[in-house]
C-alpha cells in the first residue's frame, strides 16, 4: 500500500524531493517510451573482442541501445559504473561527464538518479581494462521511471574476488508473496521459477496439441458446481437475480464436449476451492483436465507417462529432479499399486470391503489416527488412512489405482473388482500430481451418486438435494457419452516438483494473504 507522508522514511522523502527536482529541471521522469534492441544476457554472449573491441579513443562498432533497473552505482569523480539489470540479466554501464554533458552528469546523474530506478542507455559495448563487458553510454542516456521506493539492500558473496552469489536481505517469505514485484525485479531465481512454469505449461500444451486434441474454454462461473467434493465461492448474478458459483473443477463441461462428438479436449484453466490454506494448497489454482473419447484409465496412465516425462525433460534436459534432497526419477516404468495393496503394505491391515465401523477401529485404535471421527462416512475414512500411511512413502512415480467407489462419484465401476472404481492417482515425493478416471457415462448409475453426493453435501451446507444435482449434466448423459479417459494435472503442485520449491505460494505469482494490518 502506499505510504502516507507521515509514514515515509527519510529515503523516500528524499527521493519525492529528487522527482521534484527532475521536473523543476525540464526533465519528465515518467517518458514515454524507449527503443530496446538488445538485451543483457545476449550483449554479454555476443560480445566478441576481435571484432568489437574499439580503439583507444574510438567508439566501437557493437552499438546498442538498452534499458532496465539501476542496481549498483559507483561514482568515482567524472565518471561513474552502474549495474542495468533488465528481464535477461545486468550488465555494467560505463558514464561519463564527457559524454553526458557536465551539467547533466554533476547535478542530475550524480544527484538525482538512485538505485532502484529505470533507464534507457544508447551506445556502444566495450571491454574495461578489469575485463568486464560494459555498455558505455555515449549517444543517449534517460530516466525512464523515478522510483519513488528504495529496493531492498543487494548483497554479494565473493571468492577469490569473483562474485559466487547474489541475495538480497530481504528473507521474509510473506514480504516476497505480497510484493512479489521486488521479488521478481531482485531476485533472479524467482524470475526462472516462472519462466520454467510457463515452459512447463506450453510443453504440455504442445504435447496435447500434437496428438489432436482440442483446447477449450468453459465457464467459471457455473449454476450448479460439480466434479469435485470441495466448498464452492458463491457470487450473484444482478441482472438474472440468480447465484452463481466459481467452479471448483472443469469436468463436467467438458465431458458435455464429448457428447457433443469432440473426441479429445483439454483445457488449462482457473479452478477455485473455499478452503484452508497451506504450503500445497491455495484457494485460486491451475489445473490441466483432459479428456478423450474411446480410452480408459489404463491408456490414460500411458499417456500420463510419456506427458511428463517430456514436460521434465523440457526444463531439464533428462527426466530426473532433485526435490527436497531426493532424486526423483521421471524415466522407465512407473509402478502401478491398487488401492487396497498400498493400504495393506504400509498397514498390515486388509481393509478392502470392510464396513466404515471396521476400518473406523483400524484407523484409531490400531493406527492412532488422530484425525478420524466415529462420524465419518467410509470413503473420509479410507482417504485419512491413505493420506496418513501410504502417501508419505511414495517418493518415486507412482500410480495408485482402483479406489473404492465412495471416493470417486464420477469414476466408472472397475470391470472385474466389486466396489472398486477404474480410477489412478498419481503420487510424486508423497503428494498427489494427477488424478484420472475411466469415465462413468451410464446416467442411470451417475444420477444415483449425484443424489448420494448431494444428500451428504445438503446436511452440510443446509441447501435442497435438489439444488446440487447438475440436471443438465444428466441430460447431456442421456444423449449418449462414448467411453472416454480423463486426467486432471495440478500445475501449481507440479511446477513445485519440478523447480524445487517448498510452498505453493513459491510458484504462484501472486498467492491470496491475509489482509496487511
Amino acid at each position: 500500500m502506499s505510504s502516507s507522508p507521515d509514514e515515509r522514511s527519510e529515503q523516500e522523502q528524499r527521493r519525492r524531493e529528487e522527482r521534484e527536482a527532475l521536473e523543476e529541471r525540464g526533465i519528465d521522469p515518467y517518458p514515454y517510451a524507449w527503443t530496446v534492441d538488445a538485451h543483457a544476457a545476449e550483449i554479454l554472449d555476443t560480445f566478441d573482442d576481435d571484432a568489437h573491441q574499439p580503439e583507444d579513443g574510438e567508439p566501437g562498432p557493437y552499438e546498442v541501445s538498452v534499458a532496465g533497473r539501476i542496481t549498483g552505482l559507483r561514482v568515482m569523480g567524472g565518471s561513474a559504473f552502474f549495474d542495468l539489470r533488465d528481464e535477461s540479466g545486468t550488465i555494467q554501464v560505463y558514464v561519463r561527464s564527457q559524454d553526458l554533458g557536465e551539467d547533466f552528469y554533476e547535478e542530475v546523474f550524480t544527484e538525482l538518479f538512485d538505485i532502484g530506478d529505470i533507464v534507457g542507455v544508447e551506445g556502444f559495448v566495450f571491454r574495461t581494462g578489469m575485463g568486464e563487458v560494459t555498455v558505455r553510454a555515449a549517444d543517449d542516456f534517460q530516466l525512464l521511471a523515478k522510483s519513488l521506493r528504495p529496493p531492498p539492500p543487494v548483497k554479494e558473496v565473493t571468492e577469490d574476488g569473483e562474485v559466487v552469489e547474489r541475495h538480497y536481505e530481504v528473507t521474509d517469505k510473506e514480504f516476497r508473496y505480497r510484493q512479489r514485484y521486488v521479488d521478481l525485479f531482485v531476485n533472479p531465481d524467482t524470475r526462472d521459477v516462472f519462466r520454467q512454469r510457463a515452459t512447463l505449461i506450453s510443453t504440455m500444451r504442445t504435447f496435447l496439441d500434437e496428438r489432436g486434441y482440442l483446447e477449450v474454454e468453459t465457464p467459471v462461473l457455473q449454476p450448479v458446481y460439480g466434479g469435485a467434493t470441495a466448498r464452492p465461492f458463491k457470487t450473484h448474478h444482478n441482472a438474472l437475480d440468480m447465484p452463481l458459483y466459481l467452479r471448483i473443477a472443469d469436468e463436467l463441461y467438458l465431458k458435455r464436449l464429448l457428447v457433443g462428438g469432440l473426441e479429445g479436449v483439454y483445457e488449462i484453466g482457473k479452478d477455485f476451492r473455499n478452503e484452508g490454506l497451506s504450503r500445497f494448497h491455495n484457494p485460486e489454482f491451475t489445473m490441466m483436465e483432459c479428456y478423450v473419447a474411446y480410452k480408459d484409465y489404463r491408456w490414460m496412465m500411458d499417456t500420463t507417462e510419456a506427458m511428463l516425462r517430456t514436460v521434465t525433460a523440457a526444463l531439464h534436459d533428462e527426466p530426473v529432479v532433485e526435490f527436497e534432497g531426493r532424486e526423483i526419477d521421471f524415466g522407465g516404468d512407473w509402478p502401478r499399486v491398487p488401492f487396497f495393496e498400498a493400504v495393506e503394505q504400509a498397514t498390515g491391515v486388509d481393509l478392502y470391503q470392510k464396513d466404515a465401523d471396521r476400518v473406523y477401529d483400524v484407523a484409531a485404535n490400531e493406527l492412532g489416527l488422530e484425525e478420524v471421527e466415529p462420524d465419518m462416512d467410509l470413503g473420509e475414512l479410507l482417504d485419512e488412512i491413505f493420506s496418513e500411511t501410504v502417501e508419505p512413502t511414495l517418493v518415486q512415480p507412482t500410480f495408485v489405482t482402483d479406489y473404492p467407489i465412495e471416493l470417486s462419484p464420477l469414476a466408472k465401476k472397475h470391470r472385474e473388482k466389486e466396489g472398486l472404481v477404474e480410477r489412478f492417482e498419481l503420487v510424486v515425493a508423497g503428494r498427489e500430481i494427477a488424478n484420472a478416471f475411466s469415465e462413468l457415462n451410464d446416467p442411470q448409475d451417475q444420477r444415483e451418486r449425484f443424489v448420494a453426493q448431494a444428500r451428504q453435501r445438503a446436511e452440510e451446507e443446509d441447501v435442497d438435494v435438489e439444488k446440487l444435482i447438475d440436471e443438465d449434466y444428466l441430460r447431456a448423459l442421456e444423449y449418449g457419452m462414448p467411453p472416454a479417459a480423463g486426467l486432471g494435472v495440478g500445475i501449481d503442485r507440479l511446477t513445485m516438483l519440478l523447480t524445487g520449491q517448498a510452498s505453493i505460494r513459491d510458484v504462484i505469482l501472486f498467492p491470496l494473504l491475509r489482509p496487511e494490518r
